[in-house]
């Protein structure tokens, strides 16, 4: 997310992964078990070293501003939650839609344009 934005806004980029280094510095499971505890830390900066280098290149300006809005959900709901992996939606199964056709694709879009935005990079990682 580097190029070809405002000083202002790779400012703030910058200071959302200082951010969410120090929130997996100080990160502490649930469980309050060790082991526990370190993979989880190592998940937190895993998956922000994956997504902000994923997302380095990007330019459009919209495109800047929704990935800057899932990381500010994440650390939210991560942190209220002491969850540090991205909580699932909880839609109906696909199991009434038939194998192909109108319904499975009507469902897949349903799908997709439901997805909160704290998912929105997610399943391209996974």
């Amino acid at each position: 997310m580097m190029n070809n934005m405002t000083p202002a806004t790779r400012q703030e980029v910058l200071g959302l992964y200082r951010k969410v280094l120090q929130i997996a510095k100080n990160w502490q499971s649930a469980s309050g078990q060790i082991e526990e505890t370190m993979r989880e830390k190592e998940y937190i900066r895993n998956e922000a070293r994956t997504l902000f280098r994923k997302n380095k290149n990007v330019t459009d300006p919209e495109l800047i501003k929704q990935c800057i809005e899932e990381c500010e959900a994440r650390i939210e709901i991560g942190l209220h939650y002491n969850i540090p992996y991205p909580r699932p939606i909880h839609l109906p199964p696909m199991g009434l839609a038939h194998k192909q056709g109108r319904t499975l694709r009507h469902q897949e879009k349903l799908r997709k344009i439901s997805k909160p935005i704290y998912l929105k990079s997610h399943d391209e990682i996974s």
